[in-house]
């Protein structure tokens, strides 16, 4: 738990402001996006630097130092739990129980994630009328109660559920190949940093690129949901209300720095969780999971 705190917070600090324009790129609409296409996410940025500064990029930053820590506690503490429980004797590769040790992580940690997500977006959003975490709390409490907060755990689910799962199933599969990479096949018990953050680099950047639509509505659903659009509460109708009005392509919107977002994050974070274990004296490498 501790090196998932650790591994969370070293991530989602580091990677902030990349976030920020890719929070603004998929909440504008069309019109204001027709510039800023998949490789000029440097559109959005000078925007964000020129009216708020460099602190501009890092708005609702707070929220995630406070929840992120929780947040990935229990989603690594789970994730192992799940892979332990599910472990078999025969030394092989099973990329389905990763797959669902790392779907049933999601669904813990996102329980405290998803209202940390609710707050930071509102905070990134384009001339966002709050004052701070705690006033984009409180706000968003009284006129919406706490169902407000968790509006897009569902959805969250719905996106984060196909993204961990191919995440960690690439995660373990991309360790391995490498392993027998840079071992010329012999079998190692300890597994490099390198192989770790560079395997969690890849996983992180496949798993993004095939779940950007999922995020492009979950990223709508959770800032545009104070007025009468509250009805954009279910995903399905959002995903055919986004393709109808702006075409297919909106869905892509946010690709780029989405990727670019997630191969550093992905190796950051593995790269940080396992030197973590290590540091605590927790052997994770080899064969043994």
């Amino acid at each position: 738990m501790l090196s998932g705190a650790l591994a969370g917070t070293t991530e989602h600090c580091a990677m902030f402001p990349l976030d920020t324009i890719k929070t603004r790129m998929q909440t504008a609409t069309t019109s204001a996006v027709a510039g800023a296409t998949l490789g000029g996410s440097t559109v959005p940025s000078h925007g964000v630097v020129r009216s708020h500064g460099v602190a501009g990029l890092y708005r609702g930053v707070a929220a995630v130092g406070i929840g992120a820590g929780p947040a990935h506690a229990l989603y690594f503490a789970t994730y192992e739990h799940m892979k332990r429980h599910l472990a078999s004797d025969d030394g092989r590769h099973h990329p389905f129980h990763h797959a669902f040790a790392g779907a049933c992580a999601t669904v813990v940690g996102d329980a405290v994630q998803t209202p940390v997500d609710t707050v930071k977006q509102r905070l990134q959003m384009h001339n966002s009328p709050y004052n701070g975490v705690w006033d984009c709390v409180k706000r968003t409490l009284n006129a919406g109660g706490v169902r407000a907060l968790y509006r897009s755990y569902p959805t969250t689910l719905a996106m984060n559920v196909p993204f961990t799962a191919i995440h960690f199933t690439a995660y373990e599969s991309s360790k391995i190949a490498l392993r027998d990479l840079t071992n010329g096949g012999k079998d190692v018990e300890e597994e490099s940093f390198f192989t770790q953050f560079t395997a969690g680099g890849l996983a992180g950047g496949l798993a993004a690129g095939i779940t950007t639509p999922l995020d492009v509505v979950k990223t709508r659903m959770q800032t545009h949901c104070e007025v009468a659009e509250c009805e954009m509460s279910n995903f399905w109708a959002v995903l055919r209300t986004i393709a109808k009005e702006e075409g297919a392509w909106a869905l892509t919107r946010g690709l780029g720095p989405r990727v670019l977002f997630h191969i550093p994050a992905g190796a950051i974070s593995w790269g940080t969780y396992e030197a973590g274990k290590r540091m605590l004296g927790i052997t994770g490498g080899g064969h043994h999971h």
